[in-house]
């Protein structure tokens, strides 16, 4: 097992990324002195395969665990289901030092916390991710929230975890669609920070596409390492940590408008990638042939690259314009400058936006 550790002060806590260590839960949580009540938040199919094994560790450790499960997808990360999680708290009589645990995807894993952070004004949270997207990003840095019908991630906080557990073991139950669905994440880290780490992604492909257990430590323990560090510089997103939003502005936009159902977040993080490239590109920002290297690569990882044609570009500029992260009215985006470095800008004519929404409507321009 190995440890990255996000330094934030009195707010740091430790990942821990291994190999079969999910059992080992229950004793990291009593080390850590939380209170002997636990509301552990999964879902039908994580629960069924590993729930078992996390509850049994908390109740050896001397844990009353109290389930609570929420359906499968962003449709279920809404205040109705948050509701039904704070019923079970209640009447669970959790107290201040009582930790709610996230096994799951991203979807647990924000809905969770988004219950540790509002109840009770705050109680501790525990981060088991068992998906490749939540092992390399939603479990990292403390981003809660849940859905508005007009917006993803709309109504949230910052709190952070008190540890995450990354067993990549979970990783080699996972279909083949969320595997490259979590590799779009993965694919941002070497855009936004480290070329050698793209370049690594790049040969090492075809072995992530098979879930090989050792290339996927790898790629989950180098994901957290850059992921710790933009947080420690930027916890609350200021400034440095929106350079995380590579992808994310037409992604977002792409998801809400397809009502959460037709692309995974990754596929639409997918294209959001491949449009900021182009973007970039046509605002002469971005060179051609690293453009076409942005786009190779996550064609290689067997994502979307284009909006659906059916979405009108009008439909799209009009989520864009109530995105969380528009400034004075100015849509913003993150756009690479060269593979490793980005920059965020707000100053990109509507009328340029628009051009590459519809070019992507069609396929990238290569």
């Amino acid at each position: 097992m190995i440890t990255v550790p996000v330094n934030l002060g009195p707010r740091s806590y430790p990942i821990y990324i291994g190999s079969g260590i999910l059992g080992g839960l229950g004793g990291l949580l009593k080390e850590y002195g939380y209170g002997k009540k636990a509301l552990l938040v999964s879902n039908p199919a994580v629960y069924q395969r590993y729930g078992e094994l996390v509850k049994n560790s908390l109740v050896r450790n001397g844990f009353e665990v109290i389930t609570g499960e929420i359906g499968d997808g962003e449709e279920y990360k809404t205040l109705d289901e948050a509701a039904g999680l704070y019923d079970l708290a209640l009447t669970g009589e959790l107290d201040r030092r009582c930790p709610v645990i996230a096994l799951g995807g991203g979807v647990v894993g924000d809905l969770a916390g988004f219950i540790a952070a509002t109840y009770m004004r705050g109680v501790p949270f525990i981060q088991v991710p068992t998906t490749l997207l939540a092992q390399v990003d939603s479990s990292v840095g403390g981003k809660v929230a849940v859905n508005h019908p007009r917006g993803k991630n709309i109504i949230g906080a910052f709190y952070q975890p008190g540890l995450v557990l990354a067993d990549v073991d979970t990783l080699q139950t996972l279909p083949a669609r969320q595997i490259r669905s979590g590799l779009s994440e993965v694919i941002k880290y070497g855009v936004i920070w480290d070329e050698s780490f793209l370049a690594w992604l790049e040969d090492n492909m075809a072995k992530l596409l098979s879930g090989d257990s050792e290339a996927m430590a790898q790629a989950v323990w180098e994901s957290c390492r850059i992921k710790a560090r933009v947080v420690e510089e930027d916890e609350t997103e200021l400034g440095l940590r929106a350079i995380l939003n590579f992808g994310h502005t037409i992604g977002h936009a792409v998801e809400a408008l397809t009502g959460y159902k037709t692309f995974t977040h990754g596929e639409a993080v997918a294209i959001g990638m491949a449009s900021a490239a182009h973007l970039a590109q046509l605002v002469g920002m971005l060179a051609p042939a690293d453009c076409r290297q942005i786009v190779s690569l996550i064609l290689a990882a067997g994502l979307p690259v284009e909006i659906p044609a059916g979405l009108a570009v009008e439909r799209i500029m009009e989520n864009l314009r109530h995105d969380k992260k528009v400034r004075a009215g100015r849509l913003t985006f993150v756009l690479p400058e060269k593979i490793g470095r980005v920059c965020v800008r707000r100053d990109i004519p509507e009328k340029v936006i628009k051009e590459v929404i519809t070019a992507h409507a069609k396929g990238p321009t290569m």
